[in-house]
């Protein structure tokens, strides 16, 4: 598959959030695309995510992958994982306590997936 691409949601100079995407896994596993986001803790609920995910998904559809995972998405981040199920993906397991949240301790990292 062709290689990955990272991408920056700014307004005027100052950045907003970051998406990074590309294959999921070398041979096999290459026909499934992922990506991953961080957005400024006060650009939040603006839809700056939104934005980066739709991206991300349009990207690797025009690039001829399968589908999208992402491998770790922390189970207690409730907004990313509802945005990610209005976006069409879907939990498809959860390993328990594999995360060690600051304030909530040892909780769950889901698996989500799309398929294209």
């Amino acid at each position: 598959m062709p290689p990955g691409l990272t991408v920056v949601a700014v307004d005027g100079e100052r950045v907003l959030g970051t998406a990074k995407m590309g294959t999921n896994r070398p041979g096999p596993g290459s026909h499934v695309s992922t990506a991953s986001f961080m957005v400024a803790a006060d650009a939040r609920g603006n839809g700056v995510g939104t934005a980066l995910c739709r991206f991300s998904v349009d990207w690797a559809k025009q690039r001829g992958y399968a589908g999208m995972q992402f491998n770790a998405v922390v189970e207690s981040n409730h907004v990313a994982v509802e945005l990610y199920k209005r976006l069409g993906f879907e939990v498809r397991g959860t390993v328990p306590g594999a995360f060690v949240h600051p304030k909530l301790g040892a909780v769950g990292l889901h698996v989500m997936y799309r398929q294209f």
